[in-house]
């Protein structure tokens, strides 16, 4: 994927869906738990030094998968590398059940899950594709959810 560094920094600011200092260990074998500010904002998960205001790296939440690997403790791997994690550790359990939740549902694959049941709900009850209002073409609605009206 290709991005732009000074986007990604503004990005970075933006208010967070979810942020909290967390303990995270990246993915090298040998990597200690660092505490890290945590920060949320849309399909990215920000990382910074607790200290500094510009972010360590940032993790795009797609083609991920969420895992919870302790009471308080998740990580989140990529299709592409399984086997290579990021592990966090949260202050709780209930804290812990939050980002992993916030986390499942920033992907761009769980929006486009959640956009094909409703859109199929509400033409159930309607009878009418409601993307149509939108101006959406016929080919476009097929690919959002495989239905031709």
């Amino acid at each position: 994927m290709r991005y732009n560094e000074k986007e990604l920094q503004a990005l970075s600011r933006q208010p967070a869906e979810l942020a909290a200092e967390l303990g995270m260990r990246g993915p090298k074998k040998g990597s200690v738990l660092k505490r890290r500010l945590v920060k949320l904002v849309v399909n990215f998960l920000f990382y910074f030094r607790t200290d500094e205001a510009e972010p360590v790296g940032a993790l795009l939440l797609e083609r991920c998968r969420v895992t919870q690997e302790e009471p308080s403790g998740f990580s989140i791997s990529f299709m592409e590398d399984p086997e290579r994690k990021y592990h966090f550790e949260c202050c709780s359990e209930e804290q812990c059940q939050e980002w992993m939740g916030a986390l499942r549902r920033a992907s761009y694959e769980f929006m486009r899950r959640s956009l094909i049941f409703y859109r199929n709900e509400i033409q159930k009850m309607t009878g009418k594709d409601p993307l149509e209002q939108f101006g959406i073409s016929e080919e476009a609605r097929f690919q959002l959810g495989g239905l031709k009206a």
